[in-house]
């Protein structure tokens, strides 16, 4: 079971080209189901030259008009099965985004987003992994309401939900439950935090909690209230044998020090995953992530044109564009970077103090961090 999880992930490490021209087939399948798909010929697309040349590069803008009609109870519009609910963005970098999300992805999130934790058990033989609890420190899963084919439906943050639509993993569980994490309510000022922070203290203290995982601020954040509240660290209080950290960049680097003052000497695992996927996850001790290929395609606007994401040599990076079950070409708003041999760091997001970080230490230095 456990092997099963990760194998086709290094299957597709040793051959990129391959899966990636098998998931763009199965993609088109799918996209060829939905109306969208139809308007931009999915049926006529033999390879990634009539993809890239039949399909747009999109975003959230841009399918707006598609989401509406799916609220309005036409899934086919752009989704090529049943709407499974609906989930937000934390908006760190603006407004909320809401999306209309399938059973199919969330399967996906679920698998690839195992993968770091089964990746790292596996690789440190280390099976006493899953022979205890992963501590919760999700947003909350419902926050508001959206009318849906009529209907008032409740949705929420996407970690908060996906927590809650898999509550274990074989003998692994999460505490708190997700679902004691939503009865706090919705709200996200400290003093919400500090009452989820209190609940997962209280509720792990007699648990046998071996990881955690989830936004690396906010883990952070939980460290500092333990310790600031009740005079302890986490690792104090429990034997951490991971901590799967996501949704910030460079984190060996920036977040990696910081964490083992609290932790101890747990590895620092990253995650690349968004609401729209879990896109890649560190593979080894090297500080970086290697991508689900056998999941999602993967594009890059590079200063030189769009290259496939494997093509990118060491140090070339660029836009990223992802497609998935739920959306083709999509630019997700981060800049990747290769580091030679399927390893690749995200620069940040596209914005332009990014980029101009990202060009003034290339220029200066001219190699990774």
């Amino acid at each position: 079971m456990l092997q099963s999880i990760v194998d086709p992930w290094y299957k597709s490490l040793e051959n990129p080209q391959q899966f990636q021209e098998q998931i763009l087939l199965e993609l088109i399948r799918d996209y060829a189901k939905t109306r969208y798909g139809k308007n931009h010929n999915a049926s006529n697309v033999r390879n990634i030259a009539d993809f890239q040349f039949n399909f747009p590069v999109t975003d959230y803008k841009a399918l707006s008009t598609y989401f509406a009609q799916v609220s309005a109870g036409d899934h086919a519009a752009i989704l090529p099965e049943p709407l499974l609910c609906w989930v937000m963005t934390r908006g760190s970098t603006g407004p909320a985004k809401v999306l209309p999300i399938t059973q199919t992805h969330v399967e996906q999130i679920l698998t690839c987003g195992a993968r770091a934790l089964v990746n790292h058990a596996l690789r440190k033989n280390d099976l006493d992994l899953f022979a205890g609890k992963i501590l919760n420190l999700n947003f909350p899963s419902s926050v508001h309401t959206i009318t849906v084919d009529g209907r008032k439906v409740s949705y929420g943050y996407s970690s908060g939900t996906y927590a809650r639509l898999n509550p274990a993993l074989n003998e692994i569980s999460l505490v708190p439950r997700q679902e004691d994490v939503d009865t706090l309510g919705p709200g996200i000022t400290n003093e919400d935090w500090r009452n989820r922070f209190e609940l997962a203290y209280q509720k792990g203290l007699n648990e046998k909690v071996v990881a955690v995982m989830g936004v690396t601020p906010v883990i952070l954040a939980f460290a500092r209230y333990v310790n600031e509240r009740h005079g302890k660290r986490p690792k104090d209080l429990w034997a951490f044998k991971a901590l799967l950290c996501t949704s910030v960049r460079k984190i060996p680097f920036r977040y990696a020090p910081k964490l083992g003052k609290y932790y101890g000497e747990a590895p620092v695992v990253e995650m690349y995953s968004a609401t729209e996927g879990v896109f890649a996850q560190q593979l080894d001790d090297l500080p970086y992530v290697t991508p689900n290929y056998d999941t999602y395609l993967f594009e890059v606007e590079t200063g030189h044109g769009i290259k496939l994401l494997h093509e990118l040599k060491r140090g070339e990076w660029g836009r990223l564009l992802i497609s998935s079950c739920l959306f083709p070409r999509y630019k997700i708003g981060d800049i990747i970077e290769a580091a030679g041999k399927n390893y690749f760091r995200v620069v940040g997001r596209d914005r332009f103090s990014v980029l101009l970080e990202h060009r003034l230490y290339r220029l200066f230095f001219g190699r990774l961090v």
